[in-house]
């Protein structure tokens, strides 16, 4: 037989090959189609399909199974026969998986009759891609995506994994290498409803303890509009949740700068100095932020803090006097000064204990209840700034006990408890 003969039946065979039709997936598409779908036994029949010829074709007929069962639930919706956002979530989420191997597949290259390779099924990527858009933007009636409706019924059922799940394959459509073609991203734009699905999708990573997770998508918009205090408040708190004091650190200073208003921010800045012992870094920071606005008192109080803790007794107290002087009504920077004398005189006392000659003794404590009675009307101001500040209310409980042999301090000392009592 002559060579280009041999070449000729070769050709033949294998174009034979590629138009033969698999019979399980014809048999699966059947059951598919009929009027009255068997959608198990078409899924029993592609599973054996795929098993003898997992080729991209096959895929994508799986993938298709759960884009009409999907189909039908929205057809059910509409003719009033109910909608199961759980079945129609599932299938879609099953034929998305199934496509991605499909796209994979089709890809895999194969020589053509010139011998250059060639995509083994180029048309395969067009036709996926057109089934994933609809997915994205929704069927016709419904305009919102089953994607989109599973992973808000799976949230109202506290499934949160499987609500993230849902979530994060939607907003990964537009990401995918198939979706890229500029007229498919001009029908994708990462807009306002955009942004919200991903912060959905990064809250639900929060409540399903998928920390990093959490972060990748709320550190995405952390900078933009989409409820944007929210987002770096529960960034900050995944920071924490994994260990990352120094992300932590920045995450509440760029918050810091972009919500001033929010004393959220600095209050927890402060507890994270604290606990990684970073009091002096905090020191340093809040002078920058005093040097960029100088009429914030809450960035004076807040510095007052941190040297309160640094022991920096004058530098604390100059603090709490010019926060209260740009604001006489800041009754955390009225009760700072208070609890600068109220310490010392805590400490004055423990000192006094170790003193075993009584006339030192009774002098000491003396100037104990000086250093006391320093620190009460400032905690008087304070509560009668915030009156129902438990802190203050207990912080003035305890002073008038000390002075409770005076008619005046033992009615206030009750009224201290009264109040206590109806908190």
């Amino acid at each position: 037989m002559k060579k280009s003969l041999i070449l000729a039946v070769a050709v033949l065979m294998s174009a034979g090959c590629f138009a033969q039709k698999n019979p399980l997936v014809k048999k699966a598409k059947n059951y598919a189609l009929q009027e009255t779908p068997d959608f198990s036994a078409a899924r029993a029949a592609i599973k054996e399909a795929l098993e003898s010829d997992p080729s991209a074709e096959t895929y994508y007929w799986a993938g298709m199974i759960g884009y009409k069962e999907a189909k039908l639930e929205s057809y059910n919706q509409l003719s009033g026969k109910g909608y199961d956002a759980e079945k129609a979530g599932e299938a879609v989420m099953e034929s998305y998986n199934y496509w991605l191997k499909a796209d994979e597949l089709a890809l895999v290259p194969v020589l053509n009759k010139k011998g250059v390779e060639v995509p083994t099924d180029p048309k395969m990527r067009g036709k996926l891609a057109k089934m994933m858009l609809e997915y994205y933007k929704g069927d016709e009636y419904t305009r919102v995506g089953d994607l989109v409706r599973y992973g808000g019924y799976m949230d109202e059922k506290k499934d949160y994994e499987s609500a993230f799940n849902a979530f994060k394959m939607h907003i990964s459509i537009p990401e995918l290498a198939m979706m890229q073609d500029p007229k498919l991203q001009k029908e994708m734009p990462r807009d306002s409803v955009y942004n919200l699905y991903k912060y959905f999708t990064g809250v639900l990573a929060v409540q399903a303890g998928f920390h990093e997770e959490a972060v990748k998508y709320l550190a995405e918009l952390k900078d933009g509009n989409t409820e944007p205090v929210l987002v770096n408040k529960f960034l900050y708190q995944e920071y924490i949740e994994l260990k990352d004091t120094a992300s932590a650190f920045a995450a509440l200073q760029g918050a810091i700068l972009r919500f001033p208003e929010d004393e959220w921010f600095i209050q927890n800045y402060v507890n994270v100095a604290i606990h990684a012992n970073k009091e002096a870094d905090a020191v340093a920071y809040f002078t920058g932020l005093i040097e960029q606005n100088p009429t914030d008192a809450l960035f004076y109080q807040k510095r007052g803090v941190m040297n309160e803790i640094l022991e920096r007794f004058e530098e604390a107290e100059a603090d709490f006097d010019k926060a209260m002087e740009l604001d006489p009504t800041f009754a955390d920077a009225v009760a700072g000064k208070g609890r600068l004398y109220y310490n010392k005189a805590a400490k004055m006392h423990g000192e006094a204990q170790l003193i075993d000659d009584n006339r030192e003794y009774n002098k000491a404590m003396e100037e104990v209840g000086e250093m006391f009675r320093k620190s009460l009307p400032y905690f008087e101001k304070a509560h009668e700034l915030d009156p129902t500040r438990p802190s203050f209310i207990q912080t003035l409980k305890e002073i008038y006990a000390r002075f409770r042999s005076e008619p005046e301090m033992q009615a206030k000392y009750d009224e201290m408890v009264e109040l206590l009592n109806n908190l």
